[in-house]
């Protein structure tokens, strides 16, 4: 018997549409701007640690009051969609200020910088936890909820590559605008701006579209709170498999180190182009913009590939096999893979031979994606089951704040290595030099080489552990969604058409 399917294609393509334009907006801040602070604003290191730290800390309390907020909350347009559409523009100008580089002295930018910076973050959870909150009332079907996710995080994942392509396009057609007098610094900034304007303008668009195309189906009946009875975030804290989740979510932050240390790499691991010898300051210019762009989009086409690719089969692997065995085989394979590139690039200094296994390590950024969220969504199935009390809107922001500390470590980690092998961005790029990554020595280079290599490699190695020990999978989890259909039905469960 064919089982009611209840999103329509076009609502499924509206819905991941969105997702796609938030991926662009998104990537801006994860992939972009701890280059962007570091090497382009040249801000103090320790200034930028601090403030990625410190902002992480506020998302650990701002995330899950916007859940509570989201559950509590219903409006007349709706429980979870109108955030879309009154936060996104919001998001675009400060994405825009983010990246306007304000002529100002040092201390006036580091206030500028930090608090852009942490209003980005609040009013971008304002939208992201509502919308990733929507799969759980689009449909009631747990595989449909799992087709949703997958196809939408394919659509996501395409959104955030997008601006890769812009920084190529930037990277190869802004030198041809360049003076023989040209400051490098103010070419950067340029070319981020700009890159930045057509994803909040392209992103935007495909983001507030979702509103209007999205229907809540799934109405819970209120649940009265009882006299001594535990707190929304008790009941998340005590919920053992959505702790594991966040774990694993949490001790796979290294993955992110492949995108967001990539244009770091870039700058410092490799150069690929013609011999610097004898150019002007603009020829220079020119030469390592090419180099660093495309060093960049090669690591990108590897994370398209390999990330891309995997999601493309991951709706197929979600029904044929458990959640939890394609993280721990996928992982693990990462993880092999990480140790081939380390030796490659140690050995050799090559990175075309490191090509085929980075493209492998990026396999896993594409499973933990799809698979992280469609997890927390079985968690929220059996708190519902276990205590009657489904925290959709919390759920959301457990995911979240998943990446968002997992880009925080990433950029961390990124500062925390710039400090270790005592790198200084303004000898490297200024208003009167630019250097490539051949003047600096080897044992830099490499440094700077593990972050995409050795770094993400241990942490997939991590993340895999608290999966052994997720028991919502095989026949558990069949038990489980039958026992809350029945629990639901006797309970009044309501479904809009």
């Amino acid at each position: 018997m064919e089982t009611k399917r209840f999103v329509s294609k076009k609502e499924l393509w509206m819905y991941a549409l969105g997702a796609g334009g938030q991926g662009m907006i998104y990537a801006m801040m994860s992939s972009y701007i701890s280059d962007y602070y570091v090497n382009v604003l040249q801000l103090p290191l320790m200034f930028v640690l601090l403030l990625m730290l410190l902002a992480r800390v506020w998302d650990a309390i701002n995330d899950p009051m916007m859940g509570m907020i989201v559950d509590r909350k219903t409006t007349k347009w709706g429980k979870m969609r109108p955030y879309i559409i009154f936060a996104t523009p919001v998001i675009s100008i400060l994405t825009l200020l983010m990246y306007c580089s304000p002529s100002l002295e040092q201390k006036s930018l580091m206030i500028f910088s930090a608090v852009v910076y942490i209003l980005w973050g609040m009013a971008y959870t304002v939208a992201d936890v509502p919308f990733w909150s929507i799969p759980n009332v689009m449909t009631p079907d747990a595989k449909e909820r799992g087709s949703v996710i997958s196809f939408t995080k394919i659509i996501n994942s395409i959104g955030s590559a997008l601006p890769e392509v812009l920084f190529l396009a930037c990277g190869l057609l802004l030198p041809m605008f360049i003076s023989e007098d040209s400051d490098p610094l103010k070419y950067n900034k340029t070319k981020y701006f700009v890159i930045a304007l057509a994803a909040v303008i392209i992103g935007g668009i495909m983001y507030v579209n979702s509103y209007f195309h999205i229907k809540e189906r799934v109405i819970l009946p209120d649940k009265k709170k009882v006299p001594g009875e535990g707190s929304s975030l008790s009941r998340i804290f005590k919920c053992k498999p959505l702790m594991l989740v966040i774990l694993m979510g949490v001790l796979s932050s290294g993955r992110y180190m492949i995108q967001a240390a990539a244009v770091h790499v870039a700058r410092y691991a490799f150069y690929i182009g013609p011999d610097l010898t004898g150019m002007t300051l603009a020829e220079r210019t020119a030469a390592i913009d090419a180099s660093v762009s495309m060093v960049k989009t090669i690591f990108q086409v590897c994370a398209i590939v390999g990330m891309f690719g995997t999601t493309l089969f991951m709706p197929y692997l979600m029904k044929k096999f458990d959640y939890k065995k394609i993280v721990i085989t996928t992982c693990l394979l990462g993880f092999v893979a990480s140790l081939f590139t380390a030796f490659i690039g140690w050995k050799f200094n090559n990175l075309y031979i490191c090509t085929p296994f980075i493209l492998i390590q990026c396999i896993p950024l594409g499973v933990i994606n799809v698979v992280c969220y469609a997890m927390i969504c079985d968690c929220l199935d059996y708190m519902e089951l276990t205590t009657g009390h489904r925290e959709n809107g919390l759920g959301a922001a457990c995911q979240g704040f998943i990446n968002k500390i997992g880009n925080a470590f990433a950029t961390c980690g990124i500062v925390v290595m710039y400090m270790a092998i005592d790198m200084d961005p303004s000898q490297m790029l200024s208003s009167e030099a630019v250097k490539s990554a051949l003047d600096i020595a080897a044992n830099q280079r490499f440094a700077m080489f593990s972050l995409v290599s050795i770094v993400p490699g241990v942490s997939m190695l991590l993340c895999a552990l608290p999966m052994f020990f997720y028991k919502i999978s095989g026949k558990n989890k069949e038990k489980m969604l039958s026992d809350l259909k029945a629990k639901r039905e006797a309970e009044g469960f309501v479904i809009a058409e």
